[in-house]
């Protein structure tokens, strides 16, 4: 398993390829750490999973997903990837877009167990995390630096792998795009958040301000930043 691979270059649409990649027909599919249900509402609209539960730890976003009345074949809940609060063997397919290094380090390795325990055998875990490289990452990281979490969330895969919880499938490597109207756009999605508790000093967020604003156009900013799948299966 490598954590990077500079050479792999092609953008992509992840919610395409991973419904491209993996089996959701008649599935029961875990979400973890469903944010604001984005991919979720992707994945439903598609018909082709039996039921999505889509899980989040942040009370405040949670709480706003509970209000959605649109998608009655998915099941909002509360808590953490390391306390997944299901039976063994109770899901098809487990999806976590980009929040394995959200888990608080000392319980990384919790979440890949849970994973394994509550996947059936032969199901499969879509673990995608952001590679620590682009220029989306170099601004940032002047605010909130994630290069060793996301290396710990990496640790945790190949500790789970090496282990014998769950196999590796296969690992993608790609690039996302990201693009941003204004300075402000960014500040909202990423400053403002609800999951974090990100407080610039008034230099700090010149500073992120300065960096963003070197890739502004009169068409806005775009980034492409590079990401990795690690695509594991629970041994049957």
């Amino acid at each position: 398993m490598i954590i990077a691979d500079p050479s792999q270059t092609a953008v992509q649409n992840e919610v395409k390829l991973m419904l491209a990649e993996l089996p959701f027909d008649g599935a029961r599919v875990l979400e973890l750490g469903c944010g604001k249900a984005e991919k979720t509402r992707t994945l439903a609209a598609s018909g082709r999973p039996k039921e999505v539960v889509a899980m989040e730890v942040d009370a405040i976003q949670h709480a706003r997903n509970l209000e959605i009345t649109d998608l009655p074949g998915v099941v909002f809940c509360q808590g953490g990837a390391e306390a997944i609060p299901a039976a063994d063997n109770s899901f098809d397919i487990v999806l976590m877009f980009k929040s394995l290094h959200h888990v608080p380090v000392a319980h990384m390795d919790d979440a890949l167990r849970e994973i394994s325990r509550v996947l059936k055998p032969g199901g499969l875990a879509w673990i995608s995390e952001p590679i620590y490289a682009g220029e989306l990452n170099e601004v940032f990281r002047l605010f909130h630096d994630e290069k060793t979490v996301r290396e710990a969330a990496f640790a945790a895969v190949c500790k789970a792998v090496d282990q014998g919880h769950l196999v590796l499938q296969k690992q993608l490597f790609f690039n996302t795009r990201s693009t941003f109207a204004s300075f402000e756009e960014f500040d909202n999605r990423m400053i403002r958040v609800t999951h974090s508790d990100h407080r610039l000093s008034p230099e700090c967020y010149r500073q992120v301000r300065e960096k963003f604003t070197a890739s502004l156009t009169p068409e806005g900013a775009t980034f492409f930043n590079p990401q990795r799948v690690d695509l594991l299966r629970k041994p049957a």
